[in-house]
């Protein structure tokens, strides 16, 4: 079976992730602990792992979240070593997404169903070096055109 990484941030990207197959696959998920993910570790037991959580609203504390959770996300790509990396965004999947690039492993970026009509900035860092960018409205084919419609997640 594949190894694959299924990331995403806490909330609606994290719900949008896990609407995925993950059963054909040796999988692990990545995604922020907070109050609201604890669940995820009952659900996926030993597969799941945790990024600190951070937000732009606290600048110079979200810098030091950013630059830990890089070197997390390379430990956990190196203990994993995953042949795929798929997200759903947001900010905590860039690294890892590059980190992926670095050692050769496929990334599947699967832009937000909460955009229409506009790109997400973690979606505009990731799209050069995607080997595959869903979107979930063919809408957004117009700003990425490279991108794959295929349907919504939900």
């Amino acid at each position: 079976m594949t190894k694959v990484m299924f990331i995403s941030s806490m909330g609606g990207h994290l719900n949008e992730l896990t609407q995925l197959d993950f059963q054909n696959y040796d999988y692990s998920i990545v995604t922020e602990k907070t109050d609201s993910t604890k669940g995820i570790k009952d659900k996926f037991k030993d597969k799941a792992h945790f990024l600190l959580y951070g937000t732009r609203k606290t600048p110079i504390r979200y810098f030091f979240i950013l630059l830990f959770n890089f070197f997390k996300s390379l430990y956990l790509f190196l203990k994993i070593r995953p042949k795929v990396v798929v997200t759903t965004g947001t900010h905590t999947a860039v690294a890892m997404c590059y980190i992926a690039k670095m050692f050769r492993a496929k990334v599947i970026w699967i832009e937000t169903f909460a955009n229409r009509t506009s790109k997400t900035l973690a979606g505009r860092l990731v799209y050069p070096i995607a080997d595959t960018f869903v979107v979930q409205w063919e809408e957004m084919k117009s700003l990425y055109p490279k991108a794959k419609y295929w349907g919504w997640i939900f």
